[in-house]
């Protein structure tokens, strides 16, 4: 009995324990609020507290949290989405249905998504607070993604990633907190991010250093991904030199940050590079026993001479991946974005003076004199962005019997012309500065890779048993064909498959996709992942496009042999196949070629498995069309043949009898074959 009493008393103090956790976690991060008055990170706690009294321990603390920290209006939303997820939570309390992690964060976004757009739909601006309330959905969620391994452990280890996201949403509450203009908040994020990175290594540092910088940018509204790109970078250069020395750490750490941030505008941008020196100088004081103490001296002793050389030769791929990119958005040849300020008169004449008895005598007979009238005030007129009856001569002014209707119709058409004019030099000084952050970080990694020593040869790798067949065919009377393929293994043996089509055909669609191929194939091989690299190379093109006016499809399929795990990512392209016997699967997109959407838009991603003996096969819009491509599938299903390249004549063989090269056709085929064997392209 005694030993019964001990073990209930042990119980409920770890009960009363998690309340108190779940009761004060709650309230502190009710404090980290994003534009618009949210709590995003109060509400995922909530979400993964649990259900019943966990759950109301949570609620609970949220509530004492909106009566310190939040404002009254903002409050009660705040409240009513805590309550209503932890209903559905107590609800659905042993079922299925709320028993996925992923689910949970789900339904808490949904929730909260619902009970806000109520408010931002009621409100004077409904607009300018959508975005901030959808920003704040999803951060809800992925505090719930985050939360719940820490709150529902299924392992004896904690979270590291759940340990890392709660650290820096505490972080985010003392972001207002100042001390000679720097935020305590920011400058303990850098701490953590330097930190975090330097144990990790450069993946894992860049990953960390986006997903806190795209956080901080969020709670801060700033709308220009400031801290994105300089946490982002700063993870990335301070990783690689882990298992170096803090100080060439911290230095790493300082010019990154320098790098992103100099060139910026963002009035954040200062002082973001201040709290960066500040969090390199806080990262060198932290005490060596959270870094292993001594052993950290023996690890780099101990480490491999190879692994410096190799991270020298994708700091090099990468930097030269970025210098290909500068260098092609400058051979872009630039067209004049000015507007002849005569437009103004244009269409106010077009307005008023067309039905004026005097049209014919002012803008036919008296043409010299209205025109050196009209000419003669544009100067002023563009300096004081308004117009008035003095600003033109008397002959002109008395002569004018619409001279009220006039000087309306040209203050509006003034007032849009001067917006249109802001809007252009904006975009130029933001494609500049662009252009100018790729060749900053060019030279930057080129000289990070400088001090990492000299390169060793890597001996290559045993190939794996992939085969690769690839045809081109140009439209019907064009020479040279739009679309370009190209096929590669990076370091780690990953197969990719590259198709690009270029808007058009003939010579200027096939430099666009020979460019966009050639770009997208030293970024793989850098070793930077294919998601990120396709949204920097929309992003460029993007810009490319506001002054060429092309855009460019990118179909790219990556495929692990060894496992055979396969991934399409699609920017506008046609759908892809995998054949395996007699059974065929479709792999579509909805997403637009890269270049038609501005900032870093995400491809469409498949992820499938390519079993030994199946075939991946990527074709052009001019191959088949995509809503009649039955007798494709048909032909793919039939087909019992080996060979990739025997596959994709066979496939080019039926589309110029069915579709007549009405448009370039590109096809590319990929086989896993059953047993290791050598490799063909």
């Amino acid at each position: 009995m005694r030993y019964g009493q001990i073990t209930l008393e042990k119980e409920q103090s770890a009960r009363l324990l998690g309340w108190g956790i779940r009761f004060f976690l709650t309230a502190a991060l009710t404090a980290s609020r994003t534009p618009g008055g949210y709590a995003p990170f109060a509400l995922g706690c909530i979400a993964a507290a649990g259900p019943g009294a966990d759950g109301g321990a949570a609620l609970l603390g949220g509530l004492v949290g909106a009566v310190l920290f939040v404002d009254f209006a903002d409050a009660l939303p705040f409240l009513a989405a805590g309550i209503l997820i932890l209903t559905a939570a107590t609800a659905f309390q042993g079922t299925r249905f709320l028993s996925g992690r992923r689910v949970m964060a789900l339904t808490a976004a949904v929730l909260f998504l619902v009970v806000s757009g109520i408010y931002v739909l009621q409100s004077l601006s409904p607009w300018d607070r959508l975005t901030p309330c959808l920003a704040a959905a999803g951060l809800t969620g992925a505090a719930a993604w985050f939360f719940i391994p820490l709150f529902q452990p299924r392992e004896a280890h904690p979270d590291a990633e759940g340990i890392l996201f709660l650290t820096a949403a505490l972080l985010l509450a003392l972001e207002d907190l100042e001390i000679l203009g720097l935020s305590i908040g920011r400058t303990l994020l850098c701490v953590l991010l330097a930190y975090t990175a330097y144990e990790r290594g450069p993946v894992a540092g860049a990953s960390v250093g986006l997903g806190l910088g795209l956080t901080a940018d969020l709670c801060a509204g700033t709308g220009s991904g400031i801290f994105t790109a300089g946490l982002g970078l700063a993870g990335l250069l301070t990783g690689s030199r882990a298992g170096r020395g803090r100080s060439s750490a911290a230095l790493a750490f300082v010019a990154a940050a320098m790098a992103a941030l100099l060139p910026a505008r963002d009035p954040l941008a200062q002082p973001l590079l201040f709290e960066s020196l500040a969090g390199a100088g806080g990262f060198l004081l932290l005490p060596g026993r959270l870094f292993g103490g001594k052993r950290i001296r023996r690890q780099e002793s101990a480490a491999p001479a190879v692994i410096a050389p190799h991270l020298k030769e994708q700091l090099n791929r990468a930097a030269t991946a970025l210098r290909e990119l500068y260098d092609s958005m400058n051979r872009t040849p630039g067209r004049s974005s000015e507007e002849n300020p005569a437009v103004v008169f244009d269409r106010a004449a077009e307005r008023v003076c067309r039905e004026c008895a005097l049209c014919n005598l002012c803008w036919q007979r008296e043409y010299t004199s209205t025109f050196n009238a009209l000419n003669d005030a544009t100067p002023t007129l563009l300096e004081r962005g308004r117009a008035m009856a003095k600003d033109f001569p008397p002959y002109f002014a008395d002569r004018c019997i619409h001279l009220p209707d006039f000087l309306t119709a040209i203050n509006g058409e003034l007032s849009a012309f001067l917006l249109r004019r802001q809007y252009r030099r904006q975009l130029e000084e933001a494609r500049r500065s662009a252009r100018g952050q790729y060749a900053q970080l060019s030279e930057l990694l080129t000289a990070t890779a400088a001090g990492l020593g000299e390169t060793a040869t890597v001996s290559a790798s045993e190939p794996f048993s992939c085969r690769v067949g690839a045809v081109l065919r140009p439209k019907q009377g064009e020479r040279v064909c739009g679309d370009t393929l190209m096929s590669f293994q990076t370091e780690d043996g990953t197969w990719c498959l590259l198709l690009c089509d270029g808007m058009g055909s003939g010579e200027g669609a096939r430099k666009e996709s020979s460019l966009t191929c050639r770009l997208l194939r030293q970024f793989l091989e850098a070793g930077i992942a294919p998601e990120a690299a396709l949204k920097t190379l929309n992003s460029a093109m993007s810009l490319r496009g506001a002054e060429t006016g092309s855009f460019t499809t990118i179909d790219l399929c990556t495929c692990s042999p060894a496992t055979g795990e396969l991934v399409f990512y699609k920017f506008g392209a046609a759908p892809s196949y995998l054949k395996k016997g007699g059974t065929v699967r479709r792999i579509t997109g909805g997403s637009l070629p890269a270049g038609l959407r501005a900032g870093a838009a995400a491809p469409d991603v498949t992820r499938a498995c390519l079993e030994p003996g199946g075939f991946a096969v990527m074709i052009s819009d001019g191959v088949a069309d995509p809503a009649r491509d039955e007798w494709l599938q048909n032909l793919l299903a039939g087909w019992d043949g080996t060979d990739p390249q025997e596959l994709a004549g066979l496939i080019l063989t039926e589309s110029i009898q069915r579709e007549q090269l009405q448009d370039d056709c590109g096809i590319q085929v990929l086989c896993r074959a059953p047993e290791k064997s050598s490799t063909a392209v």
